[in-house]
């Protein structure tokens, strides 16, 4: 049986759930807000109490989160999060070590090499690469834009 896209759509609307839009969009933002404030808490806690200067506080807070998100991930606990909030457990620092360590874990069991090493970066890696070469590009860019308009660099 051929449908046209009309028909297509209008069956497909029937068939598919509804979605609780609002709903999982505060969830997103609450958990997802609570994760930056956690990470908030941590910054302030490497700032004041332990004195460190701005950058190493930048990165003593990125790799607390970047722990505790695997942390987390490993004792199962980052997917049941993930279940209740989506997007507000994917979009902090913790996500990306989410998607490091799921991978991981699902493929430890063909071995060391072969599984766990070679399967770590499936999820993770398109990102990283299309990241860093997209900075590399908007620096290009800038790079010239600079060099034309006469700012130097």
């Amino acid at each position: 049986m051929k449908y046209t896209n009309e028909e297509y759509s209008k069956y497909l609307d029937k068939k598919v759930p509804k979605s609780p839009l609002l709903k999982n969009m505060l969830f997103a933002f609450l958990i997802g807000g609570a994760i930056c404030c956690v990470g908030q808490g941590f910054s302030d806690f490497y700032k004041t109490v332990l004195g460190l200067e701005t950058e190493a506080v930048k990165t003593a807070t990125s790799i607390t989160m970047i722990f505790l998100g695997a942390l987390f991930t490993g004792l199962n606990l980052y997917d049941d999060l993930a279940k209740y909030a989506g997007a507000g457990t994917l979009v902090p620092i913790t996500g990306f070590a989410n998607s490091i360590v799921s991978p991981a874990m699902e493929f430890k069991r063909e071995g060391y090499i072969l599984g766990l090493a070679a399967k770590m970066f499936t999820i993770a890696g398109p990102v990283l690469v299309y990241g860093i070469s997209a900075s590399i590009a908007v620096g290009f860019l800038y790079y010239i834009a600079m060099a034309v308009v006469g700012g130097g660099m």
